[in-house]
């Protein structure tokens, strides 16, 4: 079954079309994907916060994002993350989700190190739209880092 043509309406509880979108994001980013990140994740301007990488938070537009995201991950010959501890506030057509996750980057060809690990957690803001539920702020919180910083 193909996650993007779920019909999330009919089968799941809010809570749970809220985390189906949390997690869409990751599997897409993972499978770099950004036309449905844009299309099926983001709002179109989302409060961008990854201070705790050195970045910066601001509002930036999901093509931004997944522009951004696209050139971080050149060169790479895997993404993956995974996530969970889903802790969800609902409060009418308004969620924050926080989550614990784990994302790893490998590329073959690396000579210090073939792997970076990030562990930490998001802090995510979602509101619902006529298009479903779209994540309109995003903060990550790095708790640590390990493995070959600079890819090379």
């Amino acid at each position: 079954m193909n996650v993007s043509t779920l019909n999330m309406s009919k089968h799941f509880t809010e809570r749970e079309k809220i985390i189906e979108v949390v997690n869409r994001m990751f599997i897409y980013t993972d499978q770099m994907e950004w036309q449905k990140l844009q299309k099926e994740v983001f709002a179109t301007t989302v409060f961008f916060d990854v201070t705790s990488l050195g970045g910066t938070a601001e509002n930036l537009s999901a093509i931004e994002i997944c522009k951004n995201w696209e050139r971080g991950f050149f060169g790479l010959d895997a993404v993956y993350h995974l996530v969970g501890n889903h802790l969800v506030t609902l409060e009418g057509f308004t969620a924050e989700v926080f989550c614990y996750s784990s994302a790893i980057h490998y590329r073959e060809a690396a000579e210090y190190g073939m792997t970076r690990e990030f562990v930490g957690s998001y802090d995510l803001h979602l509101t619902q739209t006529e298009k479903g539920w779209r994540i309109d702020a995003f903060k990550y919180n790095l708790k640590f880092m390990t493995g070959n910083q600079t890819m090379e």
